[in-house]
């Protein structure tokens, strides 16, 4: 099936009142698990528009549902109520065959385990290779070599990798082989959940950059589900906060770092670690208590409060928040018990000592060891091995001082028990 086909087949996408495309739309999204009174609603009323060519980040905790909307993106959890709309054509509950395998080779997942992603019983090439057969995208042998040998190329791996099995890997280049496998379909819209929690914090950046690297050549679109909102702030166009599977937060990433209206909001990026470890043990960190609303008669909805800013609230909060962002003063959200300049002054004094404390053991001379010998010497003569060890100290030989003082003060010990012992022995005899 040639690109022309598959355009013409789907239509354009449709245009909002900003000009931006639509790539994807979801519309009162509910997602339910089982039936009857063990129904679990994992998603509810989801409504978020993705623009082609952007990175629209769904953050949330853990069980949230974020996972659940990415796999019923790609049209493996089926739908409760609403729709999702892909160029502005239906493609959730029961579509054409035709339009169904166009949407599986335009919307690719990376997954967040790249070890249980990937077929361990099957090599790298046959693993990239795959979609390419399901869909015929090569015109002979040599073509497909040439594609997959080129991608892998691409996600910084080597075209003698494609005779590996996964589990020859690491988990970083793992993810690059997951990645692989999504690009080689040239998708237009790629979900990617969570696909650097798993890795080395190390390895995140590379990845992070590689997808970024994907996303200018190929013009892609990126769904990105995580919960670290650190790394969230930097990759993203635009940010959706959900919250026991209800959307309640939507903005742009530094609109919404700027102004976190909602509480949940506020809480998420209270957690946000700070690489300054003082003051991260000076920081308040903000607990959302979904007690706070009153939705009893005053029934909340999801409201565009301007400047694209999209809040989950009653008449009351809207209102509220409304006034809060109009202000234009942004919302702080992280809080930290005492002054920052008295916390890195604090911080700065211990930094002088320890230095002081490393440049003074590398100013010790080249046969200050601290050699065992010292201490057993001087736990059999601990009275010269004191006075060997103050010696050592004066000329600042500070590692072998503290063999001599330990075997020094282990032998006073043992003297001193004997002595105890010989005290109460004399003791018997003579009652």
């Amino acid at each position: 099936m040639s690109k022309t086909a598959k355009k013409s087949l789907l239509g354009d996408c449709p245009v909002d009142e900003n000009g931006r495309e639509i790539l994807l739309s979801l519309k009162n999204v509910d997602i339910t698990f089982g039936k009857g009174d063990t129904a679990v609603h994992a998603v509810t009323d989801a409504s978020f528009d993705i623009y082609k060519g952007e990175t629209f980040s769904l953050v949330g905790e853990s069980g949230s549902g974020k996972t659940t909307i990415g796999r019923a993106v790609i049209r493996v959890n089926p739908l409760a109520a609403g729709e999702i709309d892909y160029h502005g054509t239906r493609i959730s509950g029961k579509i054409p065959h035709a339009l169904d395998r166009e949407v599986i080779r335009n919307i690719q997942m990376v997954f967040q385990d790249p070890a249980a992603s990937l077929n361990e019983r099957a090599t790298v090439d046959y693993i990239i290779s795959e979609g390419l057969y399901n869909f015929h995208l090569f015109e002979n042998e040599a073509d497909r070599v040439r594609k997959v040998e080129t991608m892998i190329e691409q996600v910084g791996l080597l075209p003698e990798h494609l005779t590996r099995y996964p589990h020859e890997f690491s988990g970083g280049q793992r993810q690059r082989i997951g990645i692989a496998r999504a690009m080689v379909m040239e998708p237009e819209l790629v979900v990617a959940d969570e696909p650097i929690s798993a890795l080395d914090v190390s390895i995140r950046a590379q990845v992070l950059n590689l997808m970024k690297k994907f996303q200018q050549e190929k013009n892609l679109t990126y769904l990105f589900i995580a919960h670290d909102l650190s790394v969230v702030r930097f990759i993203s166009d635009r940010i959706g906060v959900i919250y026991k599977g209800r959307i309640v937060e939507i903005a742009s990433a530094e609109e919404l770092f700027n102004f976190p209206l909602h509480p949940y909001t506020h809480s998420l990026i209270s957690a946000i670690p700070i690489p300054d470890p003082m003051l991260e043990k000076n920081k308040v960190l903000y607990t959302y208590d979904p007690s706070i609303h009153d939705y009893s008669e005053d029934k909340p909805e999801f409201v565009n409060i301007g400047h694209d800013h999209w809040v989950y609230g009653n008449k009351e909060e809207i209102q509220r928040y409304k006034a809060l962002r109009e202000k234009g003063e942004p919302v702080k959200a992280i809080t930290i018990t005492h002054d920052p300049e008295k916390i890195h002054a604090s911080a700065r004094e211990k930094e002088a000592v320890q230095s002081a404390a490393e440049a003074q053991f590398l100013a010790a001379p080249v046969h200050d060891t601290g050699n065992k010998l010292y201490a057993i010497l001087s736990f059999f003569l601990p009275i010269l091995g004191l006075i060997a060890g103050f010696v050592f100290r004066h000329f600042n030989y500070l590692r072998n001082y503290r063999m001599c003082k330990k075997g020094a003060i282990v032998g006073f010990i043992v003297i001193g028990v004997i002595l105890v012992l010989f005290l109460l022995l004399l003791l018997l005899a003579v009652v």
